[in-house]
C-alpha cells in the first residue's frame, strides 16, 4: 500500500493532482480544500494517501492531514459510500464541520453536500457517531444553532467553489490560478458568498483591476 507521497506538484486540476516522485508522475485525487491549499506548481508537497483498488482501476487519494485521511477511510467503510462520494463529502465540508454535524445529528446540513440524499445523511449520522465519539471538534454545537449556521455557510461555499473553478478554467484561467482566485475570494468574503454567479463576477472584476 502507498501511505504517503512526497514529490513535486506539476499539475493541479481539482480534484486531480499530478505529483512527480522519483521520476514517476502519480495521479492523486484530493478534496477541494487540499487542492486549494496546494497552489504553487513546482514546489514539493507531502500528502497522506489511500490506495483504492477495484476491478477497473487503482486510484490514489491524497490528504494534507492524517485526520482527513482517517475520516475518508471511515467513510468508505459505510455501505453505499464509495471513494467518489467520500471525496465529495470531504470537499463539501471540512473534517471539523463534519464531526460537529454528526455529533449534533444535523441531517439538514449533510444533505446540502452534492450527492448526499436524506437516507444517506441519516445513515452517516447513525454509523459515524460511534466512530467519531472520541474525536474532538473545533466547532461546539450549541442549542442556539450558531455553530450549525456556520457549518451551513461552509457547506454552501465549498459546494459552489468547484463550479466556479471549472467556470474560470473554461474562460481561460489556468487551473492553479483558478483555484487560487476562488480560495482567496472565499476567504476575503469570510465564506459568506454562496452564489457561483457572484463569485465568478467578483473573480472577473478582480482580474480587470
Amino acid at each position: 500500500m502507498i501511505g504517503r507521497i512526497r514529490g513535486i506538484l506539476i499539475e493541479n486540476e481539482a480534484p486531480i493532482l499530478l505529483i512527480e516522485a522519483a521520476g514517476i508522475a502519480y495521479e492523486v485525487q484530493a478534496p477541494l480544500g487540499t487542492c486549494c491549499n496546494l497552489t504553487m506548481l513546482g514546489e514539493e508537497v507531502i500528502l497522506h494517501t489511500h490506495l483504492s483498488i477495484s476491478e477497473n482501476a487503482h486510484q490514489l487519494y491524497g490528504f494534507i492531514s492524517l485526520r482527513d485521511r482517517r475520516l475518508f477511510k471511515n467513510l468508505i467503510k459505510i455501505s453505499g459510500i464509495g471513494p467518489k462520494l467520500g471525496l465529495a463529502i470531504l470537499s463539501g465540508m471540512d473534517t471539523e464541520q463534519f464531526v460537529a454535524c454528526i455529533n449534533a445529528s444535523e441531517v439538514s446540513l449533510l444533505v446540502k453536500i452534492p450527492g448526499v440524499g436524506k437516507k444517506t445523511a441519516e445513515r452517516l449520522v447513525v454509523e459515524m457517531r460511534d466512530k467519531l465519539k472520541d474525536w474532538s471538534s473545533d466547532v461546539t454545537m450549541t442549542t442556539s444553532g450558531k455553530a450549525a449556521t456556520n457549518a451551513a455557510g461552509k457547506i454552501s461555499i465549498h459546494g459552489v467553489m468547484i463550479e466556479v473553478q471549472s467556470a474560470l478554467v473554461s474562460l481561460g484561467y489556468k487551473p492553479q490560478d483558478a483555484s487560487k482566485v476562488v480560495s482567496r475570494l472565499a476567504e476575503e468574503h469570510d465564506f459568506t458568498v454562496t452564489s457561483s454567479e457572484e463569485l465568478i463576477r467578483l473573480a472577473l472584476k478582480g482580474s480587470l483591476v
